[in-house]
């Protein structure tokens, strides 16, 4: 069986981490699969949002520890390939046009608390607790990104706190913090996400690819003016579209858009 599981939607793909025996943990199969399926997003225009979830009891617990991973390399090589295999999933996460969506339930440990961080929109089930947790095996604490996502989202005080101890947070602190947006109930969790994706598909398709872009550009704009450049570039794109002309028209006349460019 897939160790990722994609059901369609129509417009949206709902991408289940599929290896709750072992909490969803990050395999090689699970990294290919992942690698993969993010990888191949951009060429995929009927695709408009994606939402990601775990099976079983929880998120994903991270890296699968207890796999093997001996080879003919040397440590180092072995090490940095492991390193750049799984940090690319984070890589094409943000490089994807799709919103990604991510309900979090249990556990979200290390390189499954990256997976939440570099999707888009993130809820939390009542049960949803999340860890740095590579400093917990000898390792660093800044790893697959967390030095990025995580000051960003929650501040530096709290991402310090979490990447320097490896100690978890519950829903609620993740709630204050800014790191989930809502609580949810977990019956109720993918009927949030889908309702999400259902405002998101009201939009005009370029509209929404190119807002995911300026948002992850102007994360780390050197200044307001080339922040307020990028935005000016894709008002100017926009404005050229018979979608643009279509929003409009349903704007006044109170109808939904009828959206034709892909």
């Amino acid at each position: 069986m897939s160790a990722l599981l994609v059901e369609r939607r129509g417009a949206v793909e709902i991408a289940t981490l599929n290896r709750p025996e072992r909490l969803n943990a990050l395999d090689a199969g699970l990294v290919d699969e992942l690698n993969t399926y993010f990888g191949g997003l951009a060429d995929r225009r009927e695709i408009r949002v994606v939402i990601l979830r775990g099976a079983g009891r929880g998120f994903c617990a991270g890296l699968d520890i207890q796999e093997d991973r001996a080879s003919d390399e040397t440590p180092v090589l072995r090490t940095l390939r492991t390193q750049t295999r799984i940090g690319n999933i984070y890589r094409k996460m943000r490089a994807c046009p799709q919103p990604i969506v991510a309900l979090g339930h249990g556990a979200a440990c290390g390189g499954g608390l990256s997976l939440l961080l570099a999707s888009d929109v993130r809820y939390g089930a009542p049960s949803f607790r999340a860890n740095a947790a590579y400093i917990r095996i000898g390792l660093g604490g800044c790893d697959m990104a967390s030095s990025y996502f995580l000051p960003r989202l929650v501040g530096a005080s709290l991402a310090s706190e979490m990447i320097l101890t490896g100690r978890f947070i519950d829903a609620e602190r993740a709630l204050r913090a800014g790191l989930i947006s809502e609580i949810v109930e977990e019956a109720a969790l993918l009927d949030r996400g889908l309702a999400l994706a259902d405002e998101m598909l009201a939009t005009s398709p370029h509209g929404l690819r190119l807002s995911k872009q300026a948002l992850n550009l102007n994360i780390d704009a050197p200044s307001l003016e080339a922040a307020m450049a990028i935005e000016d570039r894709q008002q100017v794109i926009l404005a050229a579209t018979e979608d643009h002309r279509e929003a409009l028209a349903a704007f006044l006349e109170k109808r939904a858009p009828d959206y034709r460019e892909r």
